[in-house]
């Protein structure tokens, strides 16, 4: 059988499968919430928040891309001026900065009052 007809057969297949496991745990919860008579209301979408939450995704997905680019610079630097291995630096910036982004990241978002 052809791989590319594997591999995506596979794909869709997991991503039905991460759908199915959500969507059938959610339903569970709600019943078992249903059952002790608890209040649900955290279920439900809040208008009334501060920021929406596309402003929090926006601003994090935009601190990982600069933070890449400025993992990139900082790799480029390690391999101009010193004399550690070249991948070494690159790899070492493309992981420590976008992290380092994300971590402000998750600070400006708790300032933003969800």
């Amino acid at each position: 059988m052809n791989p590319a007809i594997i591999i995506s057969i596979s794909f869709f297949a997991c991503i039905f499968g991460i759908f199915f496991l959500f969507f059938q745990t959610r339903n569970k919860e709600r019943l078992a919430l249903i059952e002790h008579d608890k209040d649900a209301s955290l279920f439900k979408f809040r208008k009334d928040r501060a920021s929406p939450v596309w402003a929090v995704i926006l601003l994090n997905l935009s601190l990982v891309l600069m933070g890449v680019g400025f993992g990139f610079f900082i790799g480029n630097l390690i391999e101009t001026y010193t004399v550690l291995n070249n991948d070494l630096g690159y790899v070492a910036s493309l992981f420590f900065t976008p992290g380092a982004f994300l971590l402000l990241g998750f600070y400006l978002t708790r300032k933003l009052k969800l």
